[in-house]
């Protein structure tokens, strides 16, 4: 059996969990206050960190999921969304309208990834 490696670990959740060759990373947010592109760019960078640092990237993604706190910013945050996934590795994909921790946050994005 796989041992379970936490990083980041808080009182409440790790923002990485690995088991095996499966890496979870907890919900990223942005910004609190800044505009979904902003919220976006800064969820994607901290993803991008997050998986460097657990030993795999964005072409590795299987599952991201992408709560918005209001589905009229899809376009807006599927702009950024598709300017960062590289082509031939999108991965599995969920996107609806949730009310989020705060109101200052306008998305949220989970993802579940391969180890490189």
């Amino acid at each position: 059996m796989s041992d379970i490696i936490r990083k980041h670990t808080g009182p409440r959740m790790s923002q990485i969990v690995i088991h095996g060759d499966t890496i979870y990373l907890a919900g990223q947010v942005g910004t609190a206050g800044a505009s979904v592109a902003q919220q976006t760019k800064d969820c994607l960078e901290q993803i991008d960190s997050l998986l460097a640092e657990a030993g795999s990237d964005k072409t590795r993604i299987l599952q991201t999921v992408i709560w918005l706190a209001d589905m009229k910013d899809f376009a807006e945050m599927n702009a950024v969304w598709d300017a960062w996934v590289p082509e031939g590795h999108t991965p599995a994909r969920a996107c609806g309208e949730a009310k989020l921790a705060t109101p200052e946050y306008l998305v949220e994005f989970i993802v579940t990834a391969a180890k490189a």
